[in-house]
């Protein structure tokens, strides 16, 4: 994909997550997911990339205004988080929310600025405003290279299902085929990837480990 289309699409998805965080606030709906269930539920599943350990650093890719942050914060008490977001509203909003946290940077911008330990994604991929599917196919393969290159040790995402009910798909969501994209990751990226799919919700976790 050309460095144009992609600052184009970059630019779309910065202005609808922007307008999201003005109508919902920091709340799930501000970064377009149903409620803090979900949310929960679905940082449960790209968590599992993390390997028990004394520390870790990791980016978060899309990180809005930073609730993976507090997710970790339950899980662990010894790590460096980078939150990146291409919506400015979404990295002001985060480093208030988050300035007292000593671990935590939020940054502007589409790439990590350092590599980290881990990579994780989530939601990036859904919302594809009136791009094709072969468009969005391009980006999201762009994007976990992105993922890729910036993880030492692996990095986690997830999408929207194709095996979705037909009656709940929408036009303007993207929804990913999972075995595509497993096999996508175990040819490119590792022989050690896990496609998670059975935890409730109409979308997909795939970790991708680079080392056991």
């Amino acid at each position: 994909m050309s460095d144009k289309k992609t600052t184009a699409i970059l630019t779309e998805v910065a202005d609808y997550y922007s307008a999201k965080l003005a109508e919902h606030g920091e709340t799930p709906r501000g970064v377009d997911w149903n409620g803090e269930e979900s949310q929960v539920l679905r940082f449960a599943q790209l968590a599992k990339i993390i390997q028990p350990s004394s520390t870790f650093s990791l980016n978060d890719l899309g990180c809005g205004y930073g609730a993976l942050f507090d997710y970790l914060n339950t899980v662990s008490q010894d790590f460096m988080y980078t939150g990146c977001d291409v919506s400015n509203d979404m990295i002001e909003a985060a480093n208030t929310r988050y300035a007292n946290q000593a671990n935590a940077q939020f940054v502007m911008a589409s790439e990590p600025p350092e590599i980290a330990d881990y990579g994780i994604a989530s939601g990036i991929f859904n919302v594809r405003l009136g791009r094709n599917d072969a468009e969005w196919q391009q980006y999201l393969e762009t994007t976990l290279d992105v993922l890729n290159n910036t993880s030492r040790h692996g990095f986690a995402f997830n999408c929207l299902t194709s095996y979705s009910d037909a009656d709940k798909m929408r036009d303007y969501l993207y929804y990913a085929d999972p075995c595509w994209l497993f096999d996508l990751c175990k040819q490119r990226y590792s022989r050690h990837v896990a496609l998670l799919h059975d935890y409730g919700l109409y979308e997909f976790t795939i970790l991708v480990k680079k080392q056991l």
